[in-house]
């Protein structure tokens, strides 16, 4: 009894009880429960008991009859919870669901009143049901943990025996096929779980922690960490196997309940419970644990004890929060649209090639199928590289200076350096593609015929684009910023800022669930923002696993043959008009920039003649190329490794590309300007120390103003193609954020097909909080971007909100990394359901990340810009003062400093005149803020971009993600639901002409 109240979990869940200023836990001593009366028990207010072996459940019930304390788990269930098959009987009448089974009781000490149990070689039959193997045998003692696996004869015969964990088993194959013969027990159909066992931990009806370990029943082995324990990975519950462990926790009048749930058949069963349990190592679960049985102690006892204590946010309250209208209402969804963290440069290498040995490998892996193959995996990768050697070795003994084969020489020798990097193909994301490409005719090019000797295969390596290390810390800092959306997240009513989503996720009141496309960064973004989000525990890979959905699955992806018709002509236009070796005029900013977007006029006015440019570009990276090869042949740098493992082989293999491909046919190839701008962005930000500082600088402007050119452009010149190419690019995507948003205001029992009794979850209908996270790549981000902004949502002459956010998007240069778009729905209970009012939308952006390159390029054109007069701009900031719509549920708001407070959202002021204007328990107030409303409100100096830094970042050395902006916040579910269903009805050919106004306000 005593090494379950003094272990390490209930250690750490006792110690942040008293925390409480009126809880003082008490420990009875082990030889007082045994040895002496009840009457010289310690008298408390509060109970929490449970049974284990040898403890006197008996008195322990006289005892809360005698002193009457407020009781965590009922003492008499837990006499019931000690037989199987009354567990398994409150199970089936609630509806909860479990496995089929049947029970074999032997209790009786009359034979004849045994069930009657006929065995078979690959079945049994207990009172007319037959169960085939594999079946599963349970003792009908809930205390008995020897349970048997049977397995038909077609897969060896035999049985599993589970056990109590010893060391490092859990169970043990035995070549016994026949069932026991002697005792009671519940036979039941075996699952299918793949090896998954879910263990579910309550704390009160609504709250459920899960994990997930491997099956004992998969090879006995216990899976057990660098620290020596059991390997559990976070898993996140459905709402409906929310609505069963809140069942479960008020059927058996247990609080702090345990039980195991079963994942087969697209389903979840519960297949036993075990009453108090909880978690072994999670801090976030203490602290949940601690705080949740905190305040139902002291809501339960304050008011008879007469005990001062103001009631915090709690699970069963509705989750109202204060919006920045100003108003409180209850939050009832959050939709995040989230592009992925910092990466490594993404390169590429493209040749055809023809050898036999190629076109095996084709062959081998259905390449004739789809006309194409994509290898990613250890083999594949070897495959490649051993005939790429073979070929190269070929060429070689054939080669002469004039032959053609130079260029296909040069580009295996790159495909060869790339697939050895790092001695292992796991160390880096590398993929092949091989495209089959049939014959071609006869082309003239001079007085000269090219001919295409017969068929051949487009070989594309790809490599790189990597989630960074400081991405993935971003994600993390990321995902715990967005606590400050949910209630009890902001105000400090839990123990530890924050809580209130972690505590929400494992309620049955969080709907959540996060999706992902299919690249590496985008999931490892997904994962580790996940990580910070839920305060998870241990590596990225289970999280990832377990928590995050594939976008490409759940048909998200669209892949519209037509919007890349649009999309290439475009990029034909747009090339053409930027290889002019002349000063733009009036008539090519037109043509160019036809929608008159203020950044993309400011890069014009900066880059002047494209070709000239494009020239001084080239140059720059010629002698960026001469610096890496300096510095390769230095003896004392030769072996340094600079960011991310990168050598200085790989850097010269990377600028090296870049510059024969900008310029291999004597034109300019547009279309590398934006991997030129990566690099250049990626190495001033991570390599600045390592490169010649004033080239590196001066390539990161020039190519920065030609991308922000050239990046958004591509996704559109004009305005109907820009809304055309979007609408093909995300559709399935708007499609659906309107279904999650009509969700959110449904009852949640679309899952309830089970027969499931909902009686014991009658507030949930009411107080449901949907959370849908989507991730992905730039160009989700551009088209839902520019669906929001420029398809008709609102009329910036008719909303002088809408003005005021349409000028400030229209000065954002770039979407970077970790750009967000947030949609929050609320519900004002206090109108008419059928009123327009009654649900309430905010609509928040953020460009993402800040590289901080302004502390290097003072010159910079980007995110922020030294201020000219910082002086004006700190007296500015100070003598402003806070509006009441800006303390939303984003603020860090102290009733006792509220008059006193400053904006937490300061103008576009350098980093220089910020950190001077803010007092330090300002700064602090400041890093906890998610979003501003600066733009709307018209608080900003002059309405130019860029919004406010986070500080806190740039601080701890992380590029920092802009805070998120308010665009809007008074639209209504009607207005916003009504122009989803415009644009995805739209074909666009006169978006201009669209009335907005019809939509409804």
């Amino acid at each position: 009894m005593s090494q379950k109240s003094n272990s390490k979990p209930m250690t750490e869940i006792l110690r942040r009880l008293t925390y409480f200023e009126y809880i003082k836990p008490i420990i009875f001593p082990e030889k007082d429960i045994l040895k002496k009366p009840i009457e010289e028990w310690p008298v408390c207010n509060c109970l929490i008991s449970f049974y284990s072996n040898g403890f006197p459940l008996e008195k322990a019930v006289e005892y809360v009859k005698l002193r009457k304390p407020y009781v965590i788990n009922d003492l008499e269930m837990q006499f019931d919870m000690q037989n199987r098959s009354k567990i398994y009987s409150f199970l089936e009448k609630e509806g909860i669901p479990l496995p089929r089974y049947a029970i074999c009781n032997r209790e009786s000490l009359n034979p004849e009143e045994h069930d009657r149990l006929t065995e078979f070689d690959d079945s049994i039959e207990i009172n007319g049901i037959v169960f085939e193997k594999p079946f599963v045998e349970k003792p009908m003692s809930a205390e008995d943990h020897n349970i048997c696996i049977y397995y038909p004869s077609s897969a060896g015969g035999g049985c599993q025996k589970l056990f109590r964990k010893s060391k490092s088993k859990s169970s043990i194959y035995s070549s016994e096929s026949r069932v026991r013969q002697n005792g009671s027990y519940i036979y039941e159909d075996f699952m299918p779980t793949d090896g998954i066992d879910v263990k579910v931990y309550t704390v009160g009806p609504n709250y459920a922690h899960a994990e997930a370990r491997k099956a004992p029943a998969l090879d006995g082995k216990v899976e057990r960490g660098e620290n020596g324990k059991e390997m559990r990975y976070p898993v996140m519950l459905t709402v409906f196997e929310k609505l069963i462990a809140r069942k479960v926790c008020q059927v058996f009048k247990q609080k702090i309940c345990g039980f195991d749930l079963l994942r087969a058949n697209d389903k979840s069963y519960v297949c036993d419970v075990n009453g108090f349990s909880f978690v072994k190592s999670s801090q976030k679960y203490y602290d949940d644990f601690a705080n949740i049985i905190g305040n139902m102690v002291l809501r339960k006892l304050a008011p008879f004890l007469h005990i001062p204590w103001e009631i915090p946010f709690q699970l069963e309250d509705p989750p109202i929060v204060p919006t920045t209208a100003g108003k409180m209402m209850e939050l009832r969804c959050v939709i995040a649209v989230i592009r992925h963290g910092d990466r490594t440069s993404k390169q590429k290498i493209k040749l055809e090639v023809q050898h036999p040995l190629f076109f095996t490998l084709f062959e081998k892996y259905d390449g004739h199928k789809n006309g194409q193959i994509k290898l990613k995996n250890t083999t594949e990768l070897f495959e490649i590289l051993t005939i790429s050697k073979i070929v190269l070795s070929e060429i070689e003994s054939e080669l002469n200076e004039n032959s053609e084969n130079n260029i296909i020489k040069r580009k295996l020798e790159q495909v060869r350096a790339v697939l050895e990097m790092s001695g292992r193909f796991s160390e880096f994301n590398r993929k092949v593609q091989l495209k089959y490409q049939p014959e071609q005719k006869p082309t003239n090019a001079g007085d000269n015929k090219q001919i295409t000797k017969g068929p051949t295969l487009i070989l594309v390596l790809k490599w790189g684009g990597e989630l960074t290390p400081e991405g993935r810390q971003q994600a993390e800092t990321l995902g715990k910023k967005f606590h400050n959306l949910y209630p009890g997240g902001q105000d400090g009513t839990t123990r530890i800022e924050g809580r209130g989503l972690l505590r929400l996720h494992s309620s049955s009141r969080q709907d959540l669930k996060i999706y992902a496309t299919d690249e590496g960064r985008v999931q490892k973004t997904a994962a580790a923002f996940t990580k910070g989000l839920l305060d998870l525990e241990g590596k990225l890979t289970p999280i990832l696993a377990q928590m995050v959905k594939s976008a490409n699955t759940h048909n998200l992806i669209d892949d519209d043959h037509e919007t890349s018709k649009i999309k290439k002509d475009v990029k034909i236009r747009l090339h053409a008009l930027l290889q002019v070796d002349r000063e733009f005029s009036r008539e090519d900013h037109q043509m160019i920039n036809p929608c008159g977007n203020p950044a993309i006029e400011s890069a014009l006015n900066f880059i002047v003649n494209p070709f000239k440019c494009c020239e001084h570009i080239l140059k720059l990276i010629q002698q960026l190329n001469d610096d890496i090869q300096e510095k390769r042949e230095n003896p004392s740098l030769k072996d340094k490794l600079l960011y991310f493992e990168e050598t200085w082989e790989l850097m010269a293999l990377r600028w090296g590309k870049l510059e024969k491909d900008f310029n291999s046919k004597e034109i300019f190839n547009i279309s590398n300007i934006p991997d030129i701008y990566d690099c250049a962005k990626y190495d001033i930000q991570h390599n600045y120390d390592a490169l010649n500082i004033n080239v590196l600088r001066e390539l990161y402007m020039y190519s920065k103003n030609m991308a922000n050119v050239v990046i958004p452009q591509e996704f559109g010149i004009t305005k109907e193609e820009k809304l055309k190419i979007s609408q093909g690019t995300c559709s399935s995507l708007l499609r659906k954020i309107r279904a999650d948003l009509f969700s959110s205001i449904r009852a949640p029992n679309e899952e309830n097909d089970s027969g499931l009794n909902l009686g014991y979850s009658d507030s949930i209908e009411e107080t449901n909080i949907l959370t849908r996270l989507y991730f992905t790549s730039e160009s989700h981000i551009h088209s839902l971007f520019t669906i929001l902004t420029q398809g008709g949502l609102k009329n910036c002459d008719a909303d002088e909100q809408w003005r005021r956010a349409m000028k400030y998007v229209s000065k954002i240069p770039e979407l970077s990394y970790f750009t967000q778009i947030v949609i929050m729905a609320y519900e004002d209970t206090t109108k008419d359901l059928a009123s327009d009012g009654r649900f309430h939308i905010e609509l928040l952006f953020s460009p993402g990340m800040n590289w901080g390159c302004e502390k290097k390029i003072k010159s910079d054109s980007g995110l922020i810009l030294p201020s000219t007069d910082c002086k004006k701009e700190e007296s500015s900031y100070r003598n402003r003062s806070t509006p009441s719509t800006m303390l939303g549920p984003h603020s860090t708001k102290n009733n006792a400093c509220h008059s006193k407070q400053k904006t937490l959202s300061p103008g576009y002021m350098s980093m220089e005149a910020l950190s001077k204007a803010l007092s330090e328990d300002e700064m602090l107030r400041y890093h906890g803020n998610l979003f501003s409303t600066a733009v709307i409100s018209g608080l900003s100096c002059d309405q130019e971009f860029p919004p406010s830094v986070n500080l806190e970042s740039i601080m701890e050395g992380v590029p920092p993600v802009c805070p998120l902006e308010t665009l809007h916040n008074s639209l209504s579910l009607t207005t916003f639901v009504g122009f989803l269903d415009y644009v995805l009805s739209l074909s666009f050919q006169s978006p201009a002409s669209s009335n907005p106004s019809k939509l409804g306000d």
